[in-house]
Order: C-alpha cells, then structure tokens, then sequence
C-alpha cells in the first residue's frame, strides 16, 4: 500500500516562493509507485493541501484534511519550508507532539542551527574557525566606531534568523552602515555583523545516505555580484563549480570540519553549510538544514555529482525515517 506524504512548502518568511518552487521539485521527484505526494502549503493565514487547483484545509488537530468527502491523513511529512516555520523547527515540534515523521533533524537542532549567532557560538566550542563578529539587537545603542574597530571594513551586516540571503549587506564605508542595519532589521530584530573574509568561498553538503553520513562534492561559489546573494543564488549571477577548485589538504580539512559540525550538533538529514578558505583553513559561515531544492539549487547538483539521483535520495530519507 502506498504511503501519502505531505510535502509541506510555503513558510511564514521573505523565503516562500523560493520553498514553494523547492516543493514542486520534490513532488515532481517523488516515486510514484511508492508514494502518493500531497501538495501542502503552510502559510500564515492557512494550511491547506492544494489538489487539483482547490484547497482543502488542514485540521491542525491531527495535520489531516478531508478531499472529496474522504479523510486523508499522512505517513510522513517531507519539509522544504525555507525559513519559519519549517526551518527553525516550530513546525516539527508540532509534528513529534502528534507523533507524524518528518525527513529534517530535530526541532532543536533545527532551531539551533538557523540562529546563526548560536550556531558560530557552539560551532567555536568544538573548535571550528568562524570570522569576528558582533551582536546587535534591535532596540540596542549602536556604537558604529566601537563595531567597526572589531570587525573591521568591509563587513557583512546580516539578520540572525534569515536565509537566502534577504537583508545581508556588504558595508565597505562606515557611511553606508547605519543602512545596512535598516535593511537587516526588516528582517529580524537580532542582526550578526561579521569581518570580511578574503578567499575561496564553498559550500559542502552533508547527507545520511545508505546508513552512513556523506559528504557531497563540493561545490566552490564565484560570484558575480560583491558577495553570494539572492540574485548570485536564484538568478544566475554565480558560477557554481563542482567539484571545487580547492587543493586536496583544503578538500579534506573542509570536509572533515563540516562532517564534525554534523556529528557533534547531532544532525540528522540534510545540511549544506558554507566555508571560506583562509590559506588551508576553512571558517564556518553558517549551516542551512533545508537547502533549496530547485534546478538552480546545490545540493541536488552535488548529489547528482555523487551518482545519486534527486528519487533515490528522496526515497531514502523516507524510508530511513519510518
């Protein structure tokens, strides 16, 4: 008998569209003789499962609906919510109290991970490289000089609890600060400021496939715009090359620092987590636990690099997660 899976997209973030094409991919992906997949978008006004152009609202009592007079309920709940409320794990709190499967890693550590001001914070403790950073939140006095002496020009200003890239700056002059902080504020009231790190930027995918954590190729990010932002990801102002053009020693203390990350946070899933070379060494920038799952998007293209295909992966986090 075949499974339903509900693969939720959508989100209560700047990030909806973007989870919503992710979530098409998904579904497009999903096999067929093995599952019977359900469009659900999660959104701040509604939940619903989104069938033949209609909605059918979902009974948050349970996470059931009812399409054409008969009640569906789900086996499991495959999430490519970009942002809140899927990726900090408020939604897959809800999801352990009724008892559904889920394919992300536990709430905490979903929470955990996309705080980045925590997340450098415990990433530190077990000894991974990070830049100088700052903490702000809103409603704080702003002492610009006393910032800038710490992190120094040019910075990144970026919003705690966002992906994408919406509301990062690259501040190259103390005049421009003060509206970087405007626009990351937009996005969330606590802000990140980071010095600048000059080198190789890449991003490493860690999968559990087969039973075993797996690194992916990984890939190095060349951007045409002055950092990775929202057009360098989704509008092809980026060149991704897989596999990257690291040396062999920078390829394995890479690897080996996002594979300690993965084990020693107690991830489960997927993860994609970005890096900069400083000489041999790579400092950590953040952890992303739904990476996008678009045609533009990394990790399937380092997973299909790897010889898995986007079926055989999603399958498998399925089935490993019953």
């Amino acid at each position: 008998m075949k499974k339903n899976i509900a693969v939720i997209m959508g989100g209560y973030s700047s990030e909806v569209e973007i989870s919503i094409k992710s979530g098409q991919v998904v579904l497009k992906h999903l096999d067929n003789d093995l599952y019977n997949a359900y469009e659900v978008h999660i959104l701040k006004e509604k939940w619903f499962v989104l069938k033949d152009g209609i909605e059918y609202p979902i009974d948050k009592h349970d996470f059931s609906t009812e399409v054409n007079g008969k009640n569906l309920t789900f086996d499991f709940v495959f999430n490519v919510i970009h942002g809140s409320p899927g990726e900090d794990g408020a939604i897959l709190a809800y999801f352990d109290l009724i008892h559904l499967s889920h394919s992300s890693a536990p709430f905490y550590q979903m929470a955990l991970t996309f705080n980045k001001r925590d997340c450098l914070s415990v990433a530190k403790n077990f000894g991974i490289q990070t830049a100088t950073s700052y903490y702000l939140n809103k409603g704080d006095k702003v002492d610009i000089d006393n910032i800038l002496e710490k992190v120094g020009l040019p910075c990144f200003v970026k919003p705690n609890n966002a992906g994408s890239s919406y509301g990062i700056s690259k501040v190259h002059k103390k005049e421009d600060f003060t509206q970087a902080l405007e626009m990351a504020f937009k996005e969330d009231a606590e802000i990140l400021i980071e010095s600048f790190l000059d080198g190789i930027e890449v991003s490493v995918g860690v999968i559990q496939y087969k039973d075993t954590i797996k690194v992916l190729p990984i890939t190095e990010i060349v951007s045409e715009n002055d950092f990775f932002d929202y057009e360098a990801k989704y509008l092809g102002k980026s060149k991704e090359i897989t596999p990257a053009r690291i040396s062999e020693t920078q390829k394995i203390n890479v690897s080996k620092a996002a594979i300690h990350l993965y084990t020693s946070l107690q991830m489960t899933g997927f993860s994609r987590s970005e890096f900069i070379f400083i000489g041999e060494t790579p400092y950590f920038l953040e952890m992303n636990t739904v990476p996008g799952m678009t045609e533009a998007s990394l990790l399937p293209q380092q997973a299909e690099i790897a010889g898995i295909s986007l079926k055989a992966l999603l399958t498998d986090t399925i089935e490993r997660n019953f």
